[in-house]
């Protein structure tokens, strides 16, 4: 099941500031002006074991000098169509604003949602006093942060949590599940035509949980598997103003409930950075991956074009980027069927479990012959190594002094693993423990 949180509110109220900290990141600028964010920033946080997506929305204005105005009131709006919690968020030096009042407004028109109240900027305990008035908003009970410093967010993140389901992917995931994700006009459609369209009599519909997205089961040439289509985002009325945005909305929700991302990418246009965006969404989710350069019926060829091409790209999709790379032509039905298998190969990279003796035994090896650097004078030993219970590839390497593993020495496992064991398409995760 997906989680979703938007973040809402008028400028200037911190919202990117508590961005940043829920993210743990800095990818939201922060200025003290108004109408800064205005291009949608989304990260990935976790608490209590559950992980959501994080999105940074513009300040929402009306009636203002700014040309930008109605791009972000738009953003605005359809991230809560999207998705599943709100934090709604006031300054509490301010207190209430006509703008407040505008956002209240709109958010009791998506009463389906669950709404998190949030009084920013509570520095010092005087100043909680100030949040009560935001009781009359009439939308629930008021959680006094600072985003600043970090007062009150456990507290507010406990809450959203508490609302959030455990993932229940193992249960619900009965076959392999493949979303076909990528921006507008990059071929989602045709590639979801030219597949089912084959053997009509062999695909039968599937109703689905998420809204505007086609699950499809696909059952023919020995493969048994649900399709997501997300190329039915165009049938909102508000897609066309923003459809950009949009598209990227809509990938949030297909990515979380996949097993496997089918990423296309126009070949006569390269990779861009709405095409990283939803890429690195992706591999935040430890979703496998398979990259279908598209359109390569259009691009001009000579002889090293399809080697060039790959190395080039590989070098953008860095670091993560032991990942499949088929060059297909919906249009002419080009290499259809090898993109098909190593969809369902990159899914059985991802389940793959390794047994403890056998992942000691080649890892042993490695770690003796390649020791970990002794950081001020310190020297780290790795006991063992095993593969957690996790849906997607994940590791823990017991170990004296854990605090002292450096990341290019856990870069350098990682590349090991992909060595001695399929995981290309499949983001690994290592963590390192210390081993009592």
């Amino acid at each position: 099941m997906s989680n979703i949180v938007a973040i809402v509110g008028r400028p200037n109220v911190g919202k990117s500031t508590l961005f940043n900290r829920l993210t743990e990141s800095k990818k939201a600028i922060v200025e003290e002006q108004s109408g800064v964010t205005r291009d949608r920033i989304y990260g990935r946080s976790e608490w209590n074991g559950k992980e959501f997506s994080v999105i940074d929305t513009g300040g929402y204005v009306k009636g203002s000098d700014d040309i930008f105005e109605g791009e972000i009131r738009k953003q605005v709006e359809i991230a809560l169509e999207e998705a599943n919690y709100v934090l709604f968020v006031l300054d509490c030096t301010v207190g209430i604003t006509d703008l407040d009042e505008s956002v209240a407004k709109l958010l009791r028109k998506n009463s389906k949602k669950k709404i998190f109240v949030v009084a920013n900027k509570v520095d010092n305990p005087s100043r909680i006093n100030d949040t009560y008035e935001f009781y009359s908003l009439g939308l629930g009970e008021i959680y006094g942060i600072s985003s600043v410093n970090g007062a009150g967010t456990g507290e507010l993140l406990d809450a959203l949590t508490a609302e959030m389901e455990l993932s229940n992917e193992e249960e619900e995931a009965e076959l392999p599940r493949f979303s076909v994700v990528g921006k507008p006009n990059v071929g989602k459609s045709s590639l979801v035509n030219a597949l089912t369209g084959q053997e009509r009599n062999i695909v039968t519909d599937i109703s689905g949980t998420t809204r505007d997205s086609i699950n499809t089961r696909y059952n023919a040439f020995g493969f048994d598997f649900i399709l997501v289509d997300t190329a039915g985002i165009r049938k909102k009325n508000k897609v066309h103003e923003d459809i950009e945005y949009y598209s990227v909305i809509r990938s949030v929700n297909s990515i979380e409930n996949s097993d496997v991302c089918i990423f296309m990418i126009d070949a006569t246009e390269g990779l861009q950075k709405q095409d990283l965006t939803i890429y690195y969404m992706i591999e935040k989710n430890h979703k496998g991956v398979v990259v279908l350069v598209n359109k390569w019926d259009l691009v001009e060829k000579e002889t090293n074009t399809m080697k060039e091409y790959e190395e080039k790209l590989r070098a953008q999709l860095a670091p993560f980027n032991d990942v499949p790379i088929i060059f297909t032509s919906t249009v002419n039905k080009q290499r259809l069927h090898k993109a098909l298998e190593e969809t369902m190969k990159v899914y059985e990279n991802r389940i793959r479990k390794i047994p403890t003796s056998t992942l000691n035994e080649v890892m042993q090896e490695i770690i003796e012959e390649n020791q970990p650097p002794s950081v001020k004078g310190k020297f780290i030993k790795i006991k063992y190594v095993t593969q957690l219970p996790t849906h997607a590839p994940s590791f823990a390497f017991f170990c004296n002094l854990p605090q002292y593993i450096r990341d290019s020495y856990k870069r350098f496992l990682e590349n090991k693993l992909r060595e001695n064991f399929d995981f290309e398409g499949v983001p690994v995760r290592i963590f390192f423990r210390k081993k009592n």
